[in-house]
Parts: C-alpha cells; structure tokens; sequence
C-alpha cells in the first residue's frame, strides 16, 4: 500500500480532486484541481512546486566511489568536478539500457545517484572488490522541484544560497528557512528550474517557506498530469513507457539502447571499461541502431476532419497518453509512438516514437493510429527534430 511523501501532509489537503497515482510505493498528486491546465501554466508562464521525492537515491563513498560509477555508467565520471551533475544512462552487458537518472558529484568520492526504478542491488554486484559504501536514501532525502520562468526570482527570494550564479547541471549548497539544503539547477519539465534536496524530517519547513515567498511569483503546487505535458514537449524519455528496462523486457524488441534511444551523446566509447562497452562498440561498427527515438507532429485538419464526419466537434486529448499506438508507413507498420499530447504551448498534438531508421529523418511523413469513438484511424504525421521546445532561459546562467 503505498504511504505519504515528506510533503504529504501539505499536499493531501492542497490536493482537491483526490487524484493520486503510485509512484515507487507513495502517493503521488496527478492533479490538484479538477483539471491541469493551470498547473502547466506554471511550468511554462510561472513557477510549478512538483514533489519529486519518490524518485529513489543512492549516496556513494568511499575511497573506490569513482570507479564504481565509472564502471556502471556509460558517460566518463572523471570529467565531472565536484559541485557537476550529469544525466547519465546504464546498460547491461548486450548494451541495452536498465535505467536513466542523474549523478551529483558532491566531491571527489562522494555521489548522489538518482534513478527511475531500484537500482540497489545492481550497483552492490558491481562494487565487488571495490572499497566503497551504497547507501540507499530513498526514505531519508526529500525532494522538491521548482520549476518555470519566475523559478529564479522565487530561489533567490527564499534561499540563502548563489542562485544567481547557479549554472545548468550545477549544484550548490544553502539554506532555506534555516533548514540546510543542496539546490541543483535541474528538473524534468525542460524549463528554467531548480531541485531541493533536503532531509525527510525538515522537509515541511522547506515547503512551507517556498509556498509563502513563491506567492509573489504565482507558484503553484504542481501533479503529474502537467509535468507529463511538458517532459514531452521537453522530449524527456519516462521509463516503462518510452523504454523498458532491460531488467524488466519480456522480449527482446522491448529492450532499448542508448543510441535507440538518442542517448548516444551519453555513450563515451573512449573510456575506461564499462558494462555494455563492447555491445555498444558492435553496434556502432556494425552502422548503428536499426530504429530511432524521433518527435511526430500530427496533422491536426485530418483529426479535426474525423470528428466532424461523425458530427462531434474536435477534441484536443484532456491529459498526455502513456499508450503505445502503431505508426504506419504506406500501409506497414514501422514503429510505435510510446508519449502522446496536446502541447498548449505550441497548438500541436505531438508524440515521441521509435521507429525504423530508415523512416527517421526530419520531414519524413508517417501514419499514426488514432481512435475516435472506438473506431481506429490513421492521420499523417511528420518526423521532427527533438525537442519540441527548448527555451533559452532554460540554460542561461541570469534570466530576467
């Protein structure tokens, strides 16, 4: 039965519409109004308060710390300094991908590891032989997500720390309501943002000194049904949805690696020995992956033309699908589109999909299956470059 974040006790009673989800054994807000839009408003026009502490997280020491994530990882830890954080993807021995998080290199032998799924035992049958410590801390580390264009004014409202200075994927260290806390310039909307970390049992305090300096700012306590929305946009793969583990696939078409996954840019080749090195160097010298992570723009006049030859008015998707739908080329199938959504931000419906390389190339026209009143169809869509949206201020170190 899952059990309460260290937020919960704000969050339940902020949380109107009852609508939870599980997420790694907590409950989770998917929407705290009736409907989301607001919510992704601040994502994209203010700031959103998102609880991301389910997200499990590991701290590893020790004298061997570095070897052990350079061993697991696929990206070179050793040209990461203290204070740096990475996205970084892990594989097993065939290169297929187990799991996606980020790294914290808090200093020289000392990381926070965050991941979708649990990755204890994985790491531990890694660390034999090595001189270093995993400790799980999961139930011991909130987290709290500020994220949107007014997420900077509100940080350096609220905490004692170098906001201002705070580069993308950089770590600092301060205060909120006299509470110590780790402020990372991360997040998983694709916006300007920010990550708390802080102890499960201050974690309130936090939340409450955020919630007073962020109504300045229009902040607004934030589900998962807008964060969805806008990692599409953001083209932020969710695992078990855009891929599956390769500790979880049943086959192997459900197995994934990184170059499938337009990972690559986190695949150094070059480095020292890692899990998967070899399938990954293969894959490369044999001409790559045979299928692509790629964006689709769904022609929206063939929807809108669907519905009004039933007599109903077009009906943009109230919420982001997690469905798997077939994507066609003249008549055969050549993939499947795994996120789809209605991007308010652009007017578009779009969706991320893994298809064939051959039919991966921005401008190619696909068909995708769509259902309208339980009647499966198929629209044109077209391959574009990802992301969808990528602002400026999402990366520039002062924003206005």
């Amino acid at each position: 039965m899952p059990v309460g974040t260290a937020f919960h006790e704000r969050t339940f009673p902020l949380c109107h519409s009852l609508n939870y989800r599980e997420w790694s054994g907590y409950y989770t807000v998917s929407v705290y109004e009736v409907h989301h839009e607001h919510e992704y408003n601040a994502i994209r026009n203010a700031a959103a308060l998102i609880d991301v502490t389910p997200l499990y997280k590991y701290l590893v020491t020790g004298k061997d710390a570095t070897r052990l994530v350079n061993r697991v990882i696929t990206r070179d830890i050793h040209k990461v300094r203290a204070g740096q954080i990475i996205y970084c993807c892990w594989c097993d021995e065939q290169g297929k991908v187990i799991d996606d998080g980020t790294i914290s290199r808090l200093d020289e032998n000392a990381f926070r590891w965050t991941a979708n799924g649990p990755n204890f035992r994985w790491f531990n049958q890694n660390a034999l032989g090595l001189d270093v410590e995993i400790e799980d801390i999961s139930e011991k580390t909130a987290a709290l997500a500020v994220q949107g264009p007014t997420s900077r004014r509100l940080m350096q409202r609220v905490a004692e720390a170098d906001i201002g200075g705070l580069k993308y994927f950089r770590l600092t260290h301060g205060k909120i309501a006299g509470v110590p806390v780790d402020i990372s310039r991360t997040g998983y909307t694709g916006d300007l943002g920010y990550e708390i970390w802080i102890a499960w049992d201050q974690a309130v305090h936090v939340w409450d000194a955020v919630v007073e300096a962020g109504r300045a700012f229009d902040a607004r306590p934030t589900g998962m049904l807008a964060m969805d929305v806008a990692r599409i946009e953001a083209a932020l793969l969710l695992m078990d949805v855009d891929y599956i583990s390769s500790k979880a696939a049943l086959i192997e078409s459900q197995k994934y690696s990184p170059y499938e996954l337009n990972l690559g840019r986190l695949v150094h080749l070059e480095k020292e020995p890692f899990i998967g090195q070899r399938a990954l160097l293969a894959e490369q010298q044999h001409g790559g992956p045979q299928r692509r992570l790629v964006g689709l723009e769904v022609n929206w006049p063939e929807v809108e033309r669907l519905y009004e030859g039933i007599g109903l008015a077009p009906q943009a998707p109230s919420i982001a699908s997690r469905v798997a739908v077939p994507v066609y080329s003249t008549g055969q199938q050549v993939g499947k589109a795994t996120s789809t959504a209605w991007s308010p931000l652009l007017k578009k419906m779009i969706a991320l999909a893994s298809v064939g390389r051959e039919h991966a190339a921005p401008g190619t026209t696909l068909q995708m299956e769509i259902t309208v009143e339980a009647v499966r169809h198929t629209v044109t869509v077209t391959v574009v470059p990802l992301p969808f949206f990528n602002p400026p201020r999402k990366t520039a170190t002062l924003v206005a």
